[in-house]
């Protein structure tokens, strides 16, 4: 463990959280071991519904790296079982359940990308489905007679589509007596999530004690917001930056989001001291260093910790080759075409520049295509002649077509 008293390390713990239910408790916990020398355990599960992770994920995964560098265990939970049911927080209508090939399919992709921030040494991946699977009918009904159903409505979204009458399915009130119970199965001292999981956790604490175990703390983090700065980042959203996404993209995005959310991503993804950020705010906002270089030095952060230094600095100079002094990039797609004419939308969404034909459309009306050294493009059909084109879609996204 850090050589540091329980009172610092509460305070290095407390950086970048919402809620701690309850603080005192968390003190004492962190006495007990410092006196004892046992770790605390301290779990934060992940539903595997989708096959990447990105930064808002990292919110999380960094406040479990802290209480590794204090020296606790740290139990990754992903749930394999609960994601067949959906959670349904934050949702105003009942969550699709995944198919258990779709969930192994992701919790094998999670376990691989989660450790660019964690330490493997110190962490423990384990599945629900490890002791979930193994309940009988009658232990389950003697989960469930833990807690009622006005406690459950009690809860934001349930009360919302209940007042509503919008549906409300039996495994959807399940879900957080299943999340629940893997506390108890882990014994956790600390429970981690988003400050949406607030009822989930606190659930945790109260089946935990009729279990007769202590309960855990609770500790809630931010929900990060994505590239928009409006909506939370998500993947269905396409306002995130995904932690596997080559250094050139992640670097790209970072720069495009605003000056303001730029702090927000220092103070949650970084471990700049928080003296250090404010110093850099005060530098902008009386006009000693210029947002933008500011902004550089966070994606160069980012795409260091997850890559590595070179790729960061390579990173940034092709970022200013390209943006800066807008050069072609290096290395860009490029295809072959048979001269004559083409159809802009097939082509564009089968190099993957689009999702669909409708949304190439779309952008071409709007004017996102332009030839690099030439006009904006808002033909459907366009004559190719023998040579090379460069084409760029949107602000980040460049095709090489050479035609011969």
């Amino acid at each position: 463990m850090k050589d540091w008293t329980p009172e610092e390390a509460l305070e290095y713990l407390k950086r970048g959280t919402v809620d701690i239910v309850e603080e005192k408790e968390l003190l004492a916990k962190l006495k007990r071991s410092y006196q004892t020398g046992r770790p605390l355990k301290i779990k934060a599960g992940f539903d595997p519904t989708a096959p990447d992770l990105h930064l808002g994920h990292t919110v999380l995964l960094r406040k479990m790296r802290h209480f590794q560098d204090l020296g606790h265990e740290v139990y990754f939970l992903i749930g394999d079982f609960t994601a067949m049911i959906g959670d349904p927080s934050g949702r105003s209508e009942t969550r699709p359940p995944l198919t258990k090939e779709q969930v192994q399919e992701n919790a094998r992709t999670y376990a691989e990308q989660v450790f660019k921030i964690l330490d493997p040494q110190k962490t423990k991946v384990v599945f629900n489905s490890q002791w979930m699977s193994r309940m009988t009918a009658e232990d389950f009904i003697r989960l469930c007679a833990k807690y009622t159903v006005a406690r459950m409505l009690e809860r934001e979204d349930f009360k919302k589509r209940f007042e509503s009458q919008r549906p409300i399915y039996i495994h959807e009130i399940i879900y957080p007596l299943i999340q629940a119970y893997d506390s108890v199965a882990l014994e956790a001292d600390v429970e981690l999530g988003g400050t949406d999981q607030l009822f989930n956790l606190l659930v945790g604490r109260e089946i935990q004690r009729e279990y007769g175990q202590e309960p855990q703390v609770i500790i809630t983090v931010p929900i990060l917001e994505g590239l928009d700065g409006v909506q939370k980042m998500s993947k269905s959203l396409g306002n995130y930056v995904g932690i596997m996404e080559p250094p050139q993209e992640m670097f790209g995005k970072i720069m495009s989001i605003s000056d303001d959310l730029m702090w927000r991503y220092y103070e949650l993804l970084t471990d700049l001291p928080l003296s250090e950020i404010e110093a850099l705010r005060r530098a902008v906002s009386e006009g000693q260093e210029h947002p933008k270089e500011v902004k550089k030095r966070l994606a160069m952060l980012l795409v260091s910790q997850f890559h590595s230094e070179t790729a960061a600095q390579e990173a940034a100079e092709e970022f200013e080759r390209v943006f800066a002094r807008k050069e072609i990039p290096k290395d860009l797609p490029e295809i072959e075409l048979p001269p004559g004419e083409h159809w802009l939308p097939g082509l564009l969404k089968e190099n993957g520049f689009t999702k669909s034909t409708s949304e190439a459309k779309r952008l071409l009306q709007q004017g996102a295509l332009k030839l690099l050294e030439g006009p904006t493009v808002k033909e459907e059909n366009f004559l190719f002649k023998p040579g090379e084109y460069y084409f760029r879609l949107g602000k980040k996204r460049f095709l090489k077509i050479t035609v011969r």
